[in-house]
């Protein structure tokens, strides 16, 4: 790898790093402006103009805040587990195509850090070890309320993802890649995804729900039950990192869909751009798609209530898997007997 490539990469690394933090730190403002004007509230308005800056001022208050670990737990495990669920939230955006390449001082730069062959099971191996970073805090903690949450977390993402990796074979029986580039490039202009498997983005969806642990599905962090959940023994940024790592999760699962349902950066009448201008509107099209699921994501937050653990686990089992694996049969049947549906 030549220096100039080298130099590239890292730049897009820490570019990528920045974007994805800034988005994660100011959902938590604008989720809660959302649920203020939902529950008919102001919502935060005393840090800055508006209060943009109470993000700012919330890390702060995580970093000031006395940082205790609990005399009888595994010091560094409750130490590694925050880290590994933030390590796992971030380290899926370096395979994500995040627009057209872009041509800066007359040399090509790809605006995405890495493009494995198998950037689908790339994808699943990093969120099957977010599992660990949740169940290693809620043992290492050494306190019953935080090792029943971590428990309930950890068969709730493992059910979830099943349905989830059955349901992106369709994906995968359409474009013939797991490469997250080709599976976009497929996608071209307005031939979606989401136009052949609506079955598919529904399960999807669903699942990248309680995959995040976001409500319905937040019975992980289920505050009248199990005392806040796995991170109850939790505090000062330790605790951030938990709470970091969900709205992170929330933005790389919003581009995800964006890129395996409604085209990543295509958009309608791209073929009329070209260059640098295509670039630009391709990342503006690819963060707006993925605005809006992470607004939907926030809707559904303040709109439905929680489920019961029992109803959760009955709709992972017996309703996505076996639609995921039903609607995955007919795909195969009809792309084999090519009746050119696709």
């Amino acid at each position: 790898m030549d220096t100039a490539l080298l130099i590239e990469k890292f730049s897009l690394v820490i570019i990528v790093f920045l974007i994805s933090l800034g988005i994660a730190a100011y959902s938590t403002y604008f989720e809660r402006k959302l649920a203020a004007w939902i529950q008919d509230r102001i919502g935060p308005d005393r840090a800055g103009p508006f209060g943009l800056l109470q993000p700012i001022a919330d890390g702060v208050k995580m970093f000031m805040k006395e940082d205790f670990i609990p005399k009888n737990s595994d010091k560094w495990l409750f130490i590694i587990g925050p880290g590994i669920s933030m390590f796992t939230a971030l380290i899926t955006s370096t395979i994500i195509p995040w627009g057209p390449p872009i041509e800066i001082f007359g040399r090509q730069i790809s605006l995405q850090i890495a493009d494995f062959n198998i950037g689908v099971l790339f994808i699943f191996g990093v969120v099957s070890i977010g599992v660990y970073g949740i169940m290693i805090g809620g043992w290492a903690s050494n306190n019953k309320y935080s090792l029943f949450g971590a428990i309930r977390a950890s068969s709730q993402m493992i059910s979830y993802e099943l349905a989830m990796g059955i349901s992106l074979i369709t994906i995968i029986l359409l474009t013939g890649s797991l490469s997250l580039t080709d599976i976009v490039k497929s996608q071209h202009g307005m031939n979606w995804n989401i136009f052949y498997q609506p079955v598919c983005f529904l399960i999807f969806f669903i699942c990248s729900l309680a995959e995040t642990n976001r409500a319905p599905f937040d019975l992980a962090e289920c505050e009248s039950e199990l005392v806040g959940g796995y991170h109850t023994e939790y505090s000062s940024m330790k605790l951030g990192l938990f709470l970091f790592a969900e709205y992170v999760s929330m933005f790389i699962s919003s581009a995800l869909m964006a890129i395996l349902f409604f085209g990543g950066y295509n958009f309608p009448g791209m073929d009329y751009f070209d260059g640098n201008t295509l670039a630009i509107l391709g990342v503006l099209a690819f963060f707006t798609k993925t605005f809006l699921f992470i607004f939907v994501f926030m809707w559904i937050r303040w709109t439905i209530p929680r489920f019961r653990f029992d109803q959760l686990m009955h709709l992972g089992w017996k309703t996505l898997i076996p639609a995921a694996i039903i609607n995955m049969l007919i795909t195969a049947i009809v792309i084999a007997f090519n009746k050119g549906w696709f």
